[in-house]
């Protein structure tokens, strides 16, 4: 089992839910974060005042999927986040060691 931690722009989520829905991932988390990459925020002009905000929106939207559907999951996601912009966001991957299904105690790849 793999997590995948998917860091995209707000306006990027819809389309992601519904890219991992239609692939049959039934199963996600997602918060509404803050943070910076290469981009390092932006200049804004407010009341005649130039502000730098050096964090910006994002979205976290979690993930746990078999090993076979990572690069299913990955390419899909790619193929709607992309614009070719600094800011598109991040994918990471990390091994989930065990799982638990809370209700049922089913274990491993039988919890997701």
């Amino acid at each position: 089992m793999k997590k995948v931690e998917i860091i995209i722009r707000p306006a990027s989520f819809e389309r992601v839910k519904d890219t991992l829905a239609n692939l049959g991932i039934h199963g996600m988390n997602y918060t509404e974060i803050r943070g910076f990459g290469r981009q390092r925020g932006h200049t804004e002009v407010y009341r005649g005042t130039t502000m730098h905000v050096d964090t910006l929106p994002k979205v976290k939207v979690e993930v746990v999927v078999h090993d076979e559907a990572v690069e299913k999951v990955l390419d899909a996601v790619i193929a709607v986040t992309r614009s070719g912009q600094v800011g598109d966001g991040k994918i990471f991957i990390t091994d989930v060691i065990d799982a638990v299904r809370i209700r049922t105690g089913d274990r491993g790849n039988d919890a997701l």
